[in-house]
Parts: C-alpha cells; sequence; structure tokens
C-alpha cells in the first residue's frame, strides 16, 4: 500500500468515528432574592384577653347562701354577686355592740363616783379606754357583717365562677373572675430571638380567627421583663386600638407586627450558605448561568433562615442548594425553587 492510500484509509477511518458529547450541564437548586427569600414578618398566636381581670373574694370566711349571677353574665358597679351566711356575721356584731354598751354603762358609773371622789383618776380612765376599744371593735363587727354580700367592683363581666352555694370559702378565697370589656387586648407569647424586633415594632395588625378578613389595629403594650423558665417565651399584652362588638373574650387572634428593621432584611436559606476563608458567602448566579461567589454579612439566624444585613439585592439568583459541589466560574443548569422537574433533575445529576 503506498502512502497515499494509507492517508486515504485514515481520513476515511477518522470520518467514520462520531463526534464526542459535551459533558450535561449540573441542575442546581436557585432561588431570587426578594421573591422567594423575601423576609416575611412572623405571626404570633394569641387569645383575646381584658387589660384588667379581678379575682374577686369574700373579705370574711363563711358558707356560701346565695350566688346570683352565672359565668357570661354582665355586672354593674356594686351589683350584688353572691352572699354568705349572716347569722355568724349578726351574732358577732350584737356581741360586740352588747360590751360597747356595757362599758359604756360602767364610764358614765365611774364618772359619778370621780365627782364624789369614791374612785381615782386611773380607774376613770381605764373605763374610757375600755370604751374606746369596745367601741371601734363594734364597729368592726359592723364591718364585718357587711362583708357577708359581695358586689362588684367595676363593670364587666363575669369569666369564671369558682365557688357554689353551699362552699364553706377562706377570707380571700376567689369566687369570681371579672374582665372589664372596654380595654380588651391580646396575650401572646415571644420567642427570645424575636424579642428585639418587637420591642422596635411601632405597630401592630390583629386577626381573629373567627373573622380572618378583618383587620385590627394595635400596638405592643408590655413585655415580661423574665422570661417563662418552660417555654422560655416572654409573655406580652397588644392593645388593640378599634375594638367592636366583634371582639369577645376568649377568642384566637393572630398578631403581625409592622416591618421594622430586621424584619425588611433580606433573607436566605440557611442551606444557601458557603464558607470562604471562615466568612459566610454564596453562589451568586450570572446571566450565562455561570456561578461566582459573592461575601455576605449575617445580621442573624431564624429557623431553617438566615437573614442578611448586605451583600446581596433585591432580585439576584442564588443556589440554595447543593453549594459545596460547585467550583468558581462552573455553568450550571438552572432548577427554579418550586419548579415541577427540579427534584427530578437533582436526583439525575446525582
Amino acid at each position: 500500500m503506498t502512502a497515499a492510500a494509507l492517508a486515504a484509509a485514515l481520513l476515511a477511518a477518522a470520518c467514520a468515528r462520531e463526534a464526542p458529547k459535551a459533558a450535561p450541564l449540573r441542575p442546581v437548586l436557585t432561588e431570587r432574592v426578594g421573591v422567594a427569600a423575601a423576609a416575611a414578618a412572623p405571626t404570633y398566636a394569641g387569645e383575646v384577653r381584658s387589660r384588667v381581670e379581678q379575682a374577686l373574694a369574700f373579705r370574711i370566711a363563711g358558707k356560701i347562701s346565695e350566688r346570683l349571677v352565672d359565668a357570661g353574665a354582665t355586672v354593674r358597679a356594686g351589683q350584688v354577686l353572691a352572699r354568705l351566711d349572716p347569722v355568724d356575721a349578726a351574732l358577732a356584731a350584737d356581741a360586740a355592740e352588747a360590751q360597747r354598751r356595757l362599758a359604756d354603762a360602767d364610764l358614765r358609773r365611774f364618772r359619778e363616783l370621780r365627782e364624789k371622789n369614791f374612785v381615782s383618776q386611773a380607774a376613770l380612765d381605764s373605763r374610757e379606754t375600755t370604751l374606746k376599744a369596745s367601741a371601734a371593735q363594734a364597729e368592726l363587727a359592723r364591718n364585718q357583717s357587711a362583708y357577708t354580700v359581695l358586689r362588684a367592683d367595676q363593670d364587666g363581666v363575669v369569666g369564671q365562677v369558682l365557688a357554689e352555694v353551699g362552699q364553706v370559702v377562706a377570707a380571700g378565697q376567689p369566687v369570681f373572675r371579672v374582665a372589664r370589656l372596654d380595654v380588651p387586648e391580646v396575650a401572646i407569647a415571644i420567642p427570645e430571638g424575636r424579642l428585639p424586633e418587637v420591642r422596635q415594632a411601632k405597630q401592630a395588625e390583629v386577626t381573629l380567627w373567627a373573622d380572618a378578613a378583618r383587620s385590627y389595629p394595635a400596638k405592643l403594650r408590655e413585655v415580661a421583663a423574665v422570661a417563662d423558665p418552660a417555654t422560655r417565651t416572654y409573655a406580652a399584652r397588644v392593645a388593640l386600638l378599634e375594638a367592636d362588638a366583634a371582639v369577645a373574650l376568649g377568642m384566637s387572634a393572630s398578631v403581625r407586627f409592622s416591618a421594622g428593621t430586621a424584619a425588611e432584611r433580606l433573607t436566605i436559606p440557611q442551606a444557601a450558605l458557603f464558607q470562604k476563608d471562615g466568612k459566610p458567602a454564596v453562589w451568586l448566579v450570572g446571566d450565562d448561568a455561570t456561578v461566582a461567589l459573592r461575601a455576605v454579612e449575617v445580621a442573624r439566624y431564624t429557623d431553617g433562615r438566615v437573614e442578611l444585613a448586605g451583600g446581596l439585592a433585591r432580585g439576584e439568583r442564588i443556589v440554595v442548594a447543593g453549594v459545596h459541589k460547585l467550583a468558581a466560574g462552573e455553568r450550571i443548569r438552572v432548577a427554579e425553587r418550586g419548579a415541577g422537574t427540579a427534584v427530578a433533575d437533582l436526583a439525575a445529576a446525582k
């Protein structure tokens, strides 16, 4: 075979071979900052309560003989709610009054005897002191006799009935719990990680579970100084500024605070963070589908997400999964979070 024939054979063999296929691009899950990762103000579940809730009790011990209101009843200031058996208190008042009268008569006799110089001035002073003590005791017994009637101190609604007719109660033992209706608020629990931003919030919005389409303006009124030892949350009260008849005590409610400085920060999934030289960074996806590291500044970590203080702008696309398998300048196939093919593409890439 001549050289020309050998060259022709080699050329024909080379042409017969197939051109090598390009390596498929790696599908990577991405997300646009500020679209799917925009910060959302958290919602706190709570219960509608009254700012003023009183536990009413008798000031003396006794047996309840009459209960005049039930739970849910609307009461007025001064209205009689319950009575104790008055017999013992009346007998004590009568006995104290009898002692006062005896001391008064005794004092008059000693004054006559003193005028005749039959008794000393010290003996007369003693009888005067006895009369004052007896009068005070009689007045105290009369007051205690009046304490057998329990009255409402203010307008409100009876939230709970804690004792029944026939029950013997001690002095100060709660019998009713009465709440005012004109100062409703929502009791919530704030996680310790959210406490700073809640304190900075100027306004809040309350939504009732019974009517989610309507919201009520509100504001944070108070926050407990110490966290609950079991839940590690801070009890807080949010006052309703424009409540109406639809707001009833005990209703379930949701509270959302207005966006403050911390809530306006962009957030990204924690899985999107990549460490470069010990500092946080993310893989930024360019217009040509290549990735490049971008340093970011982390404000704080939340449940599954990270709040950023800087480094990214709203609308930029970042990689949110598989960040440790990428290299700078690598070209990828973008898989949008939430797309139906994203999971299948990622599974095939593995």
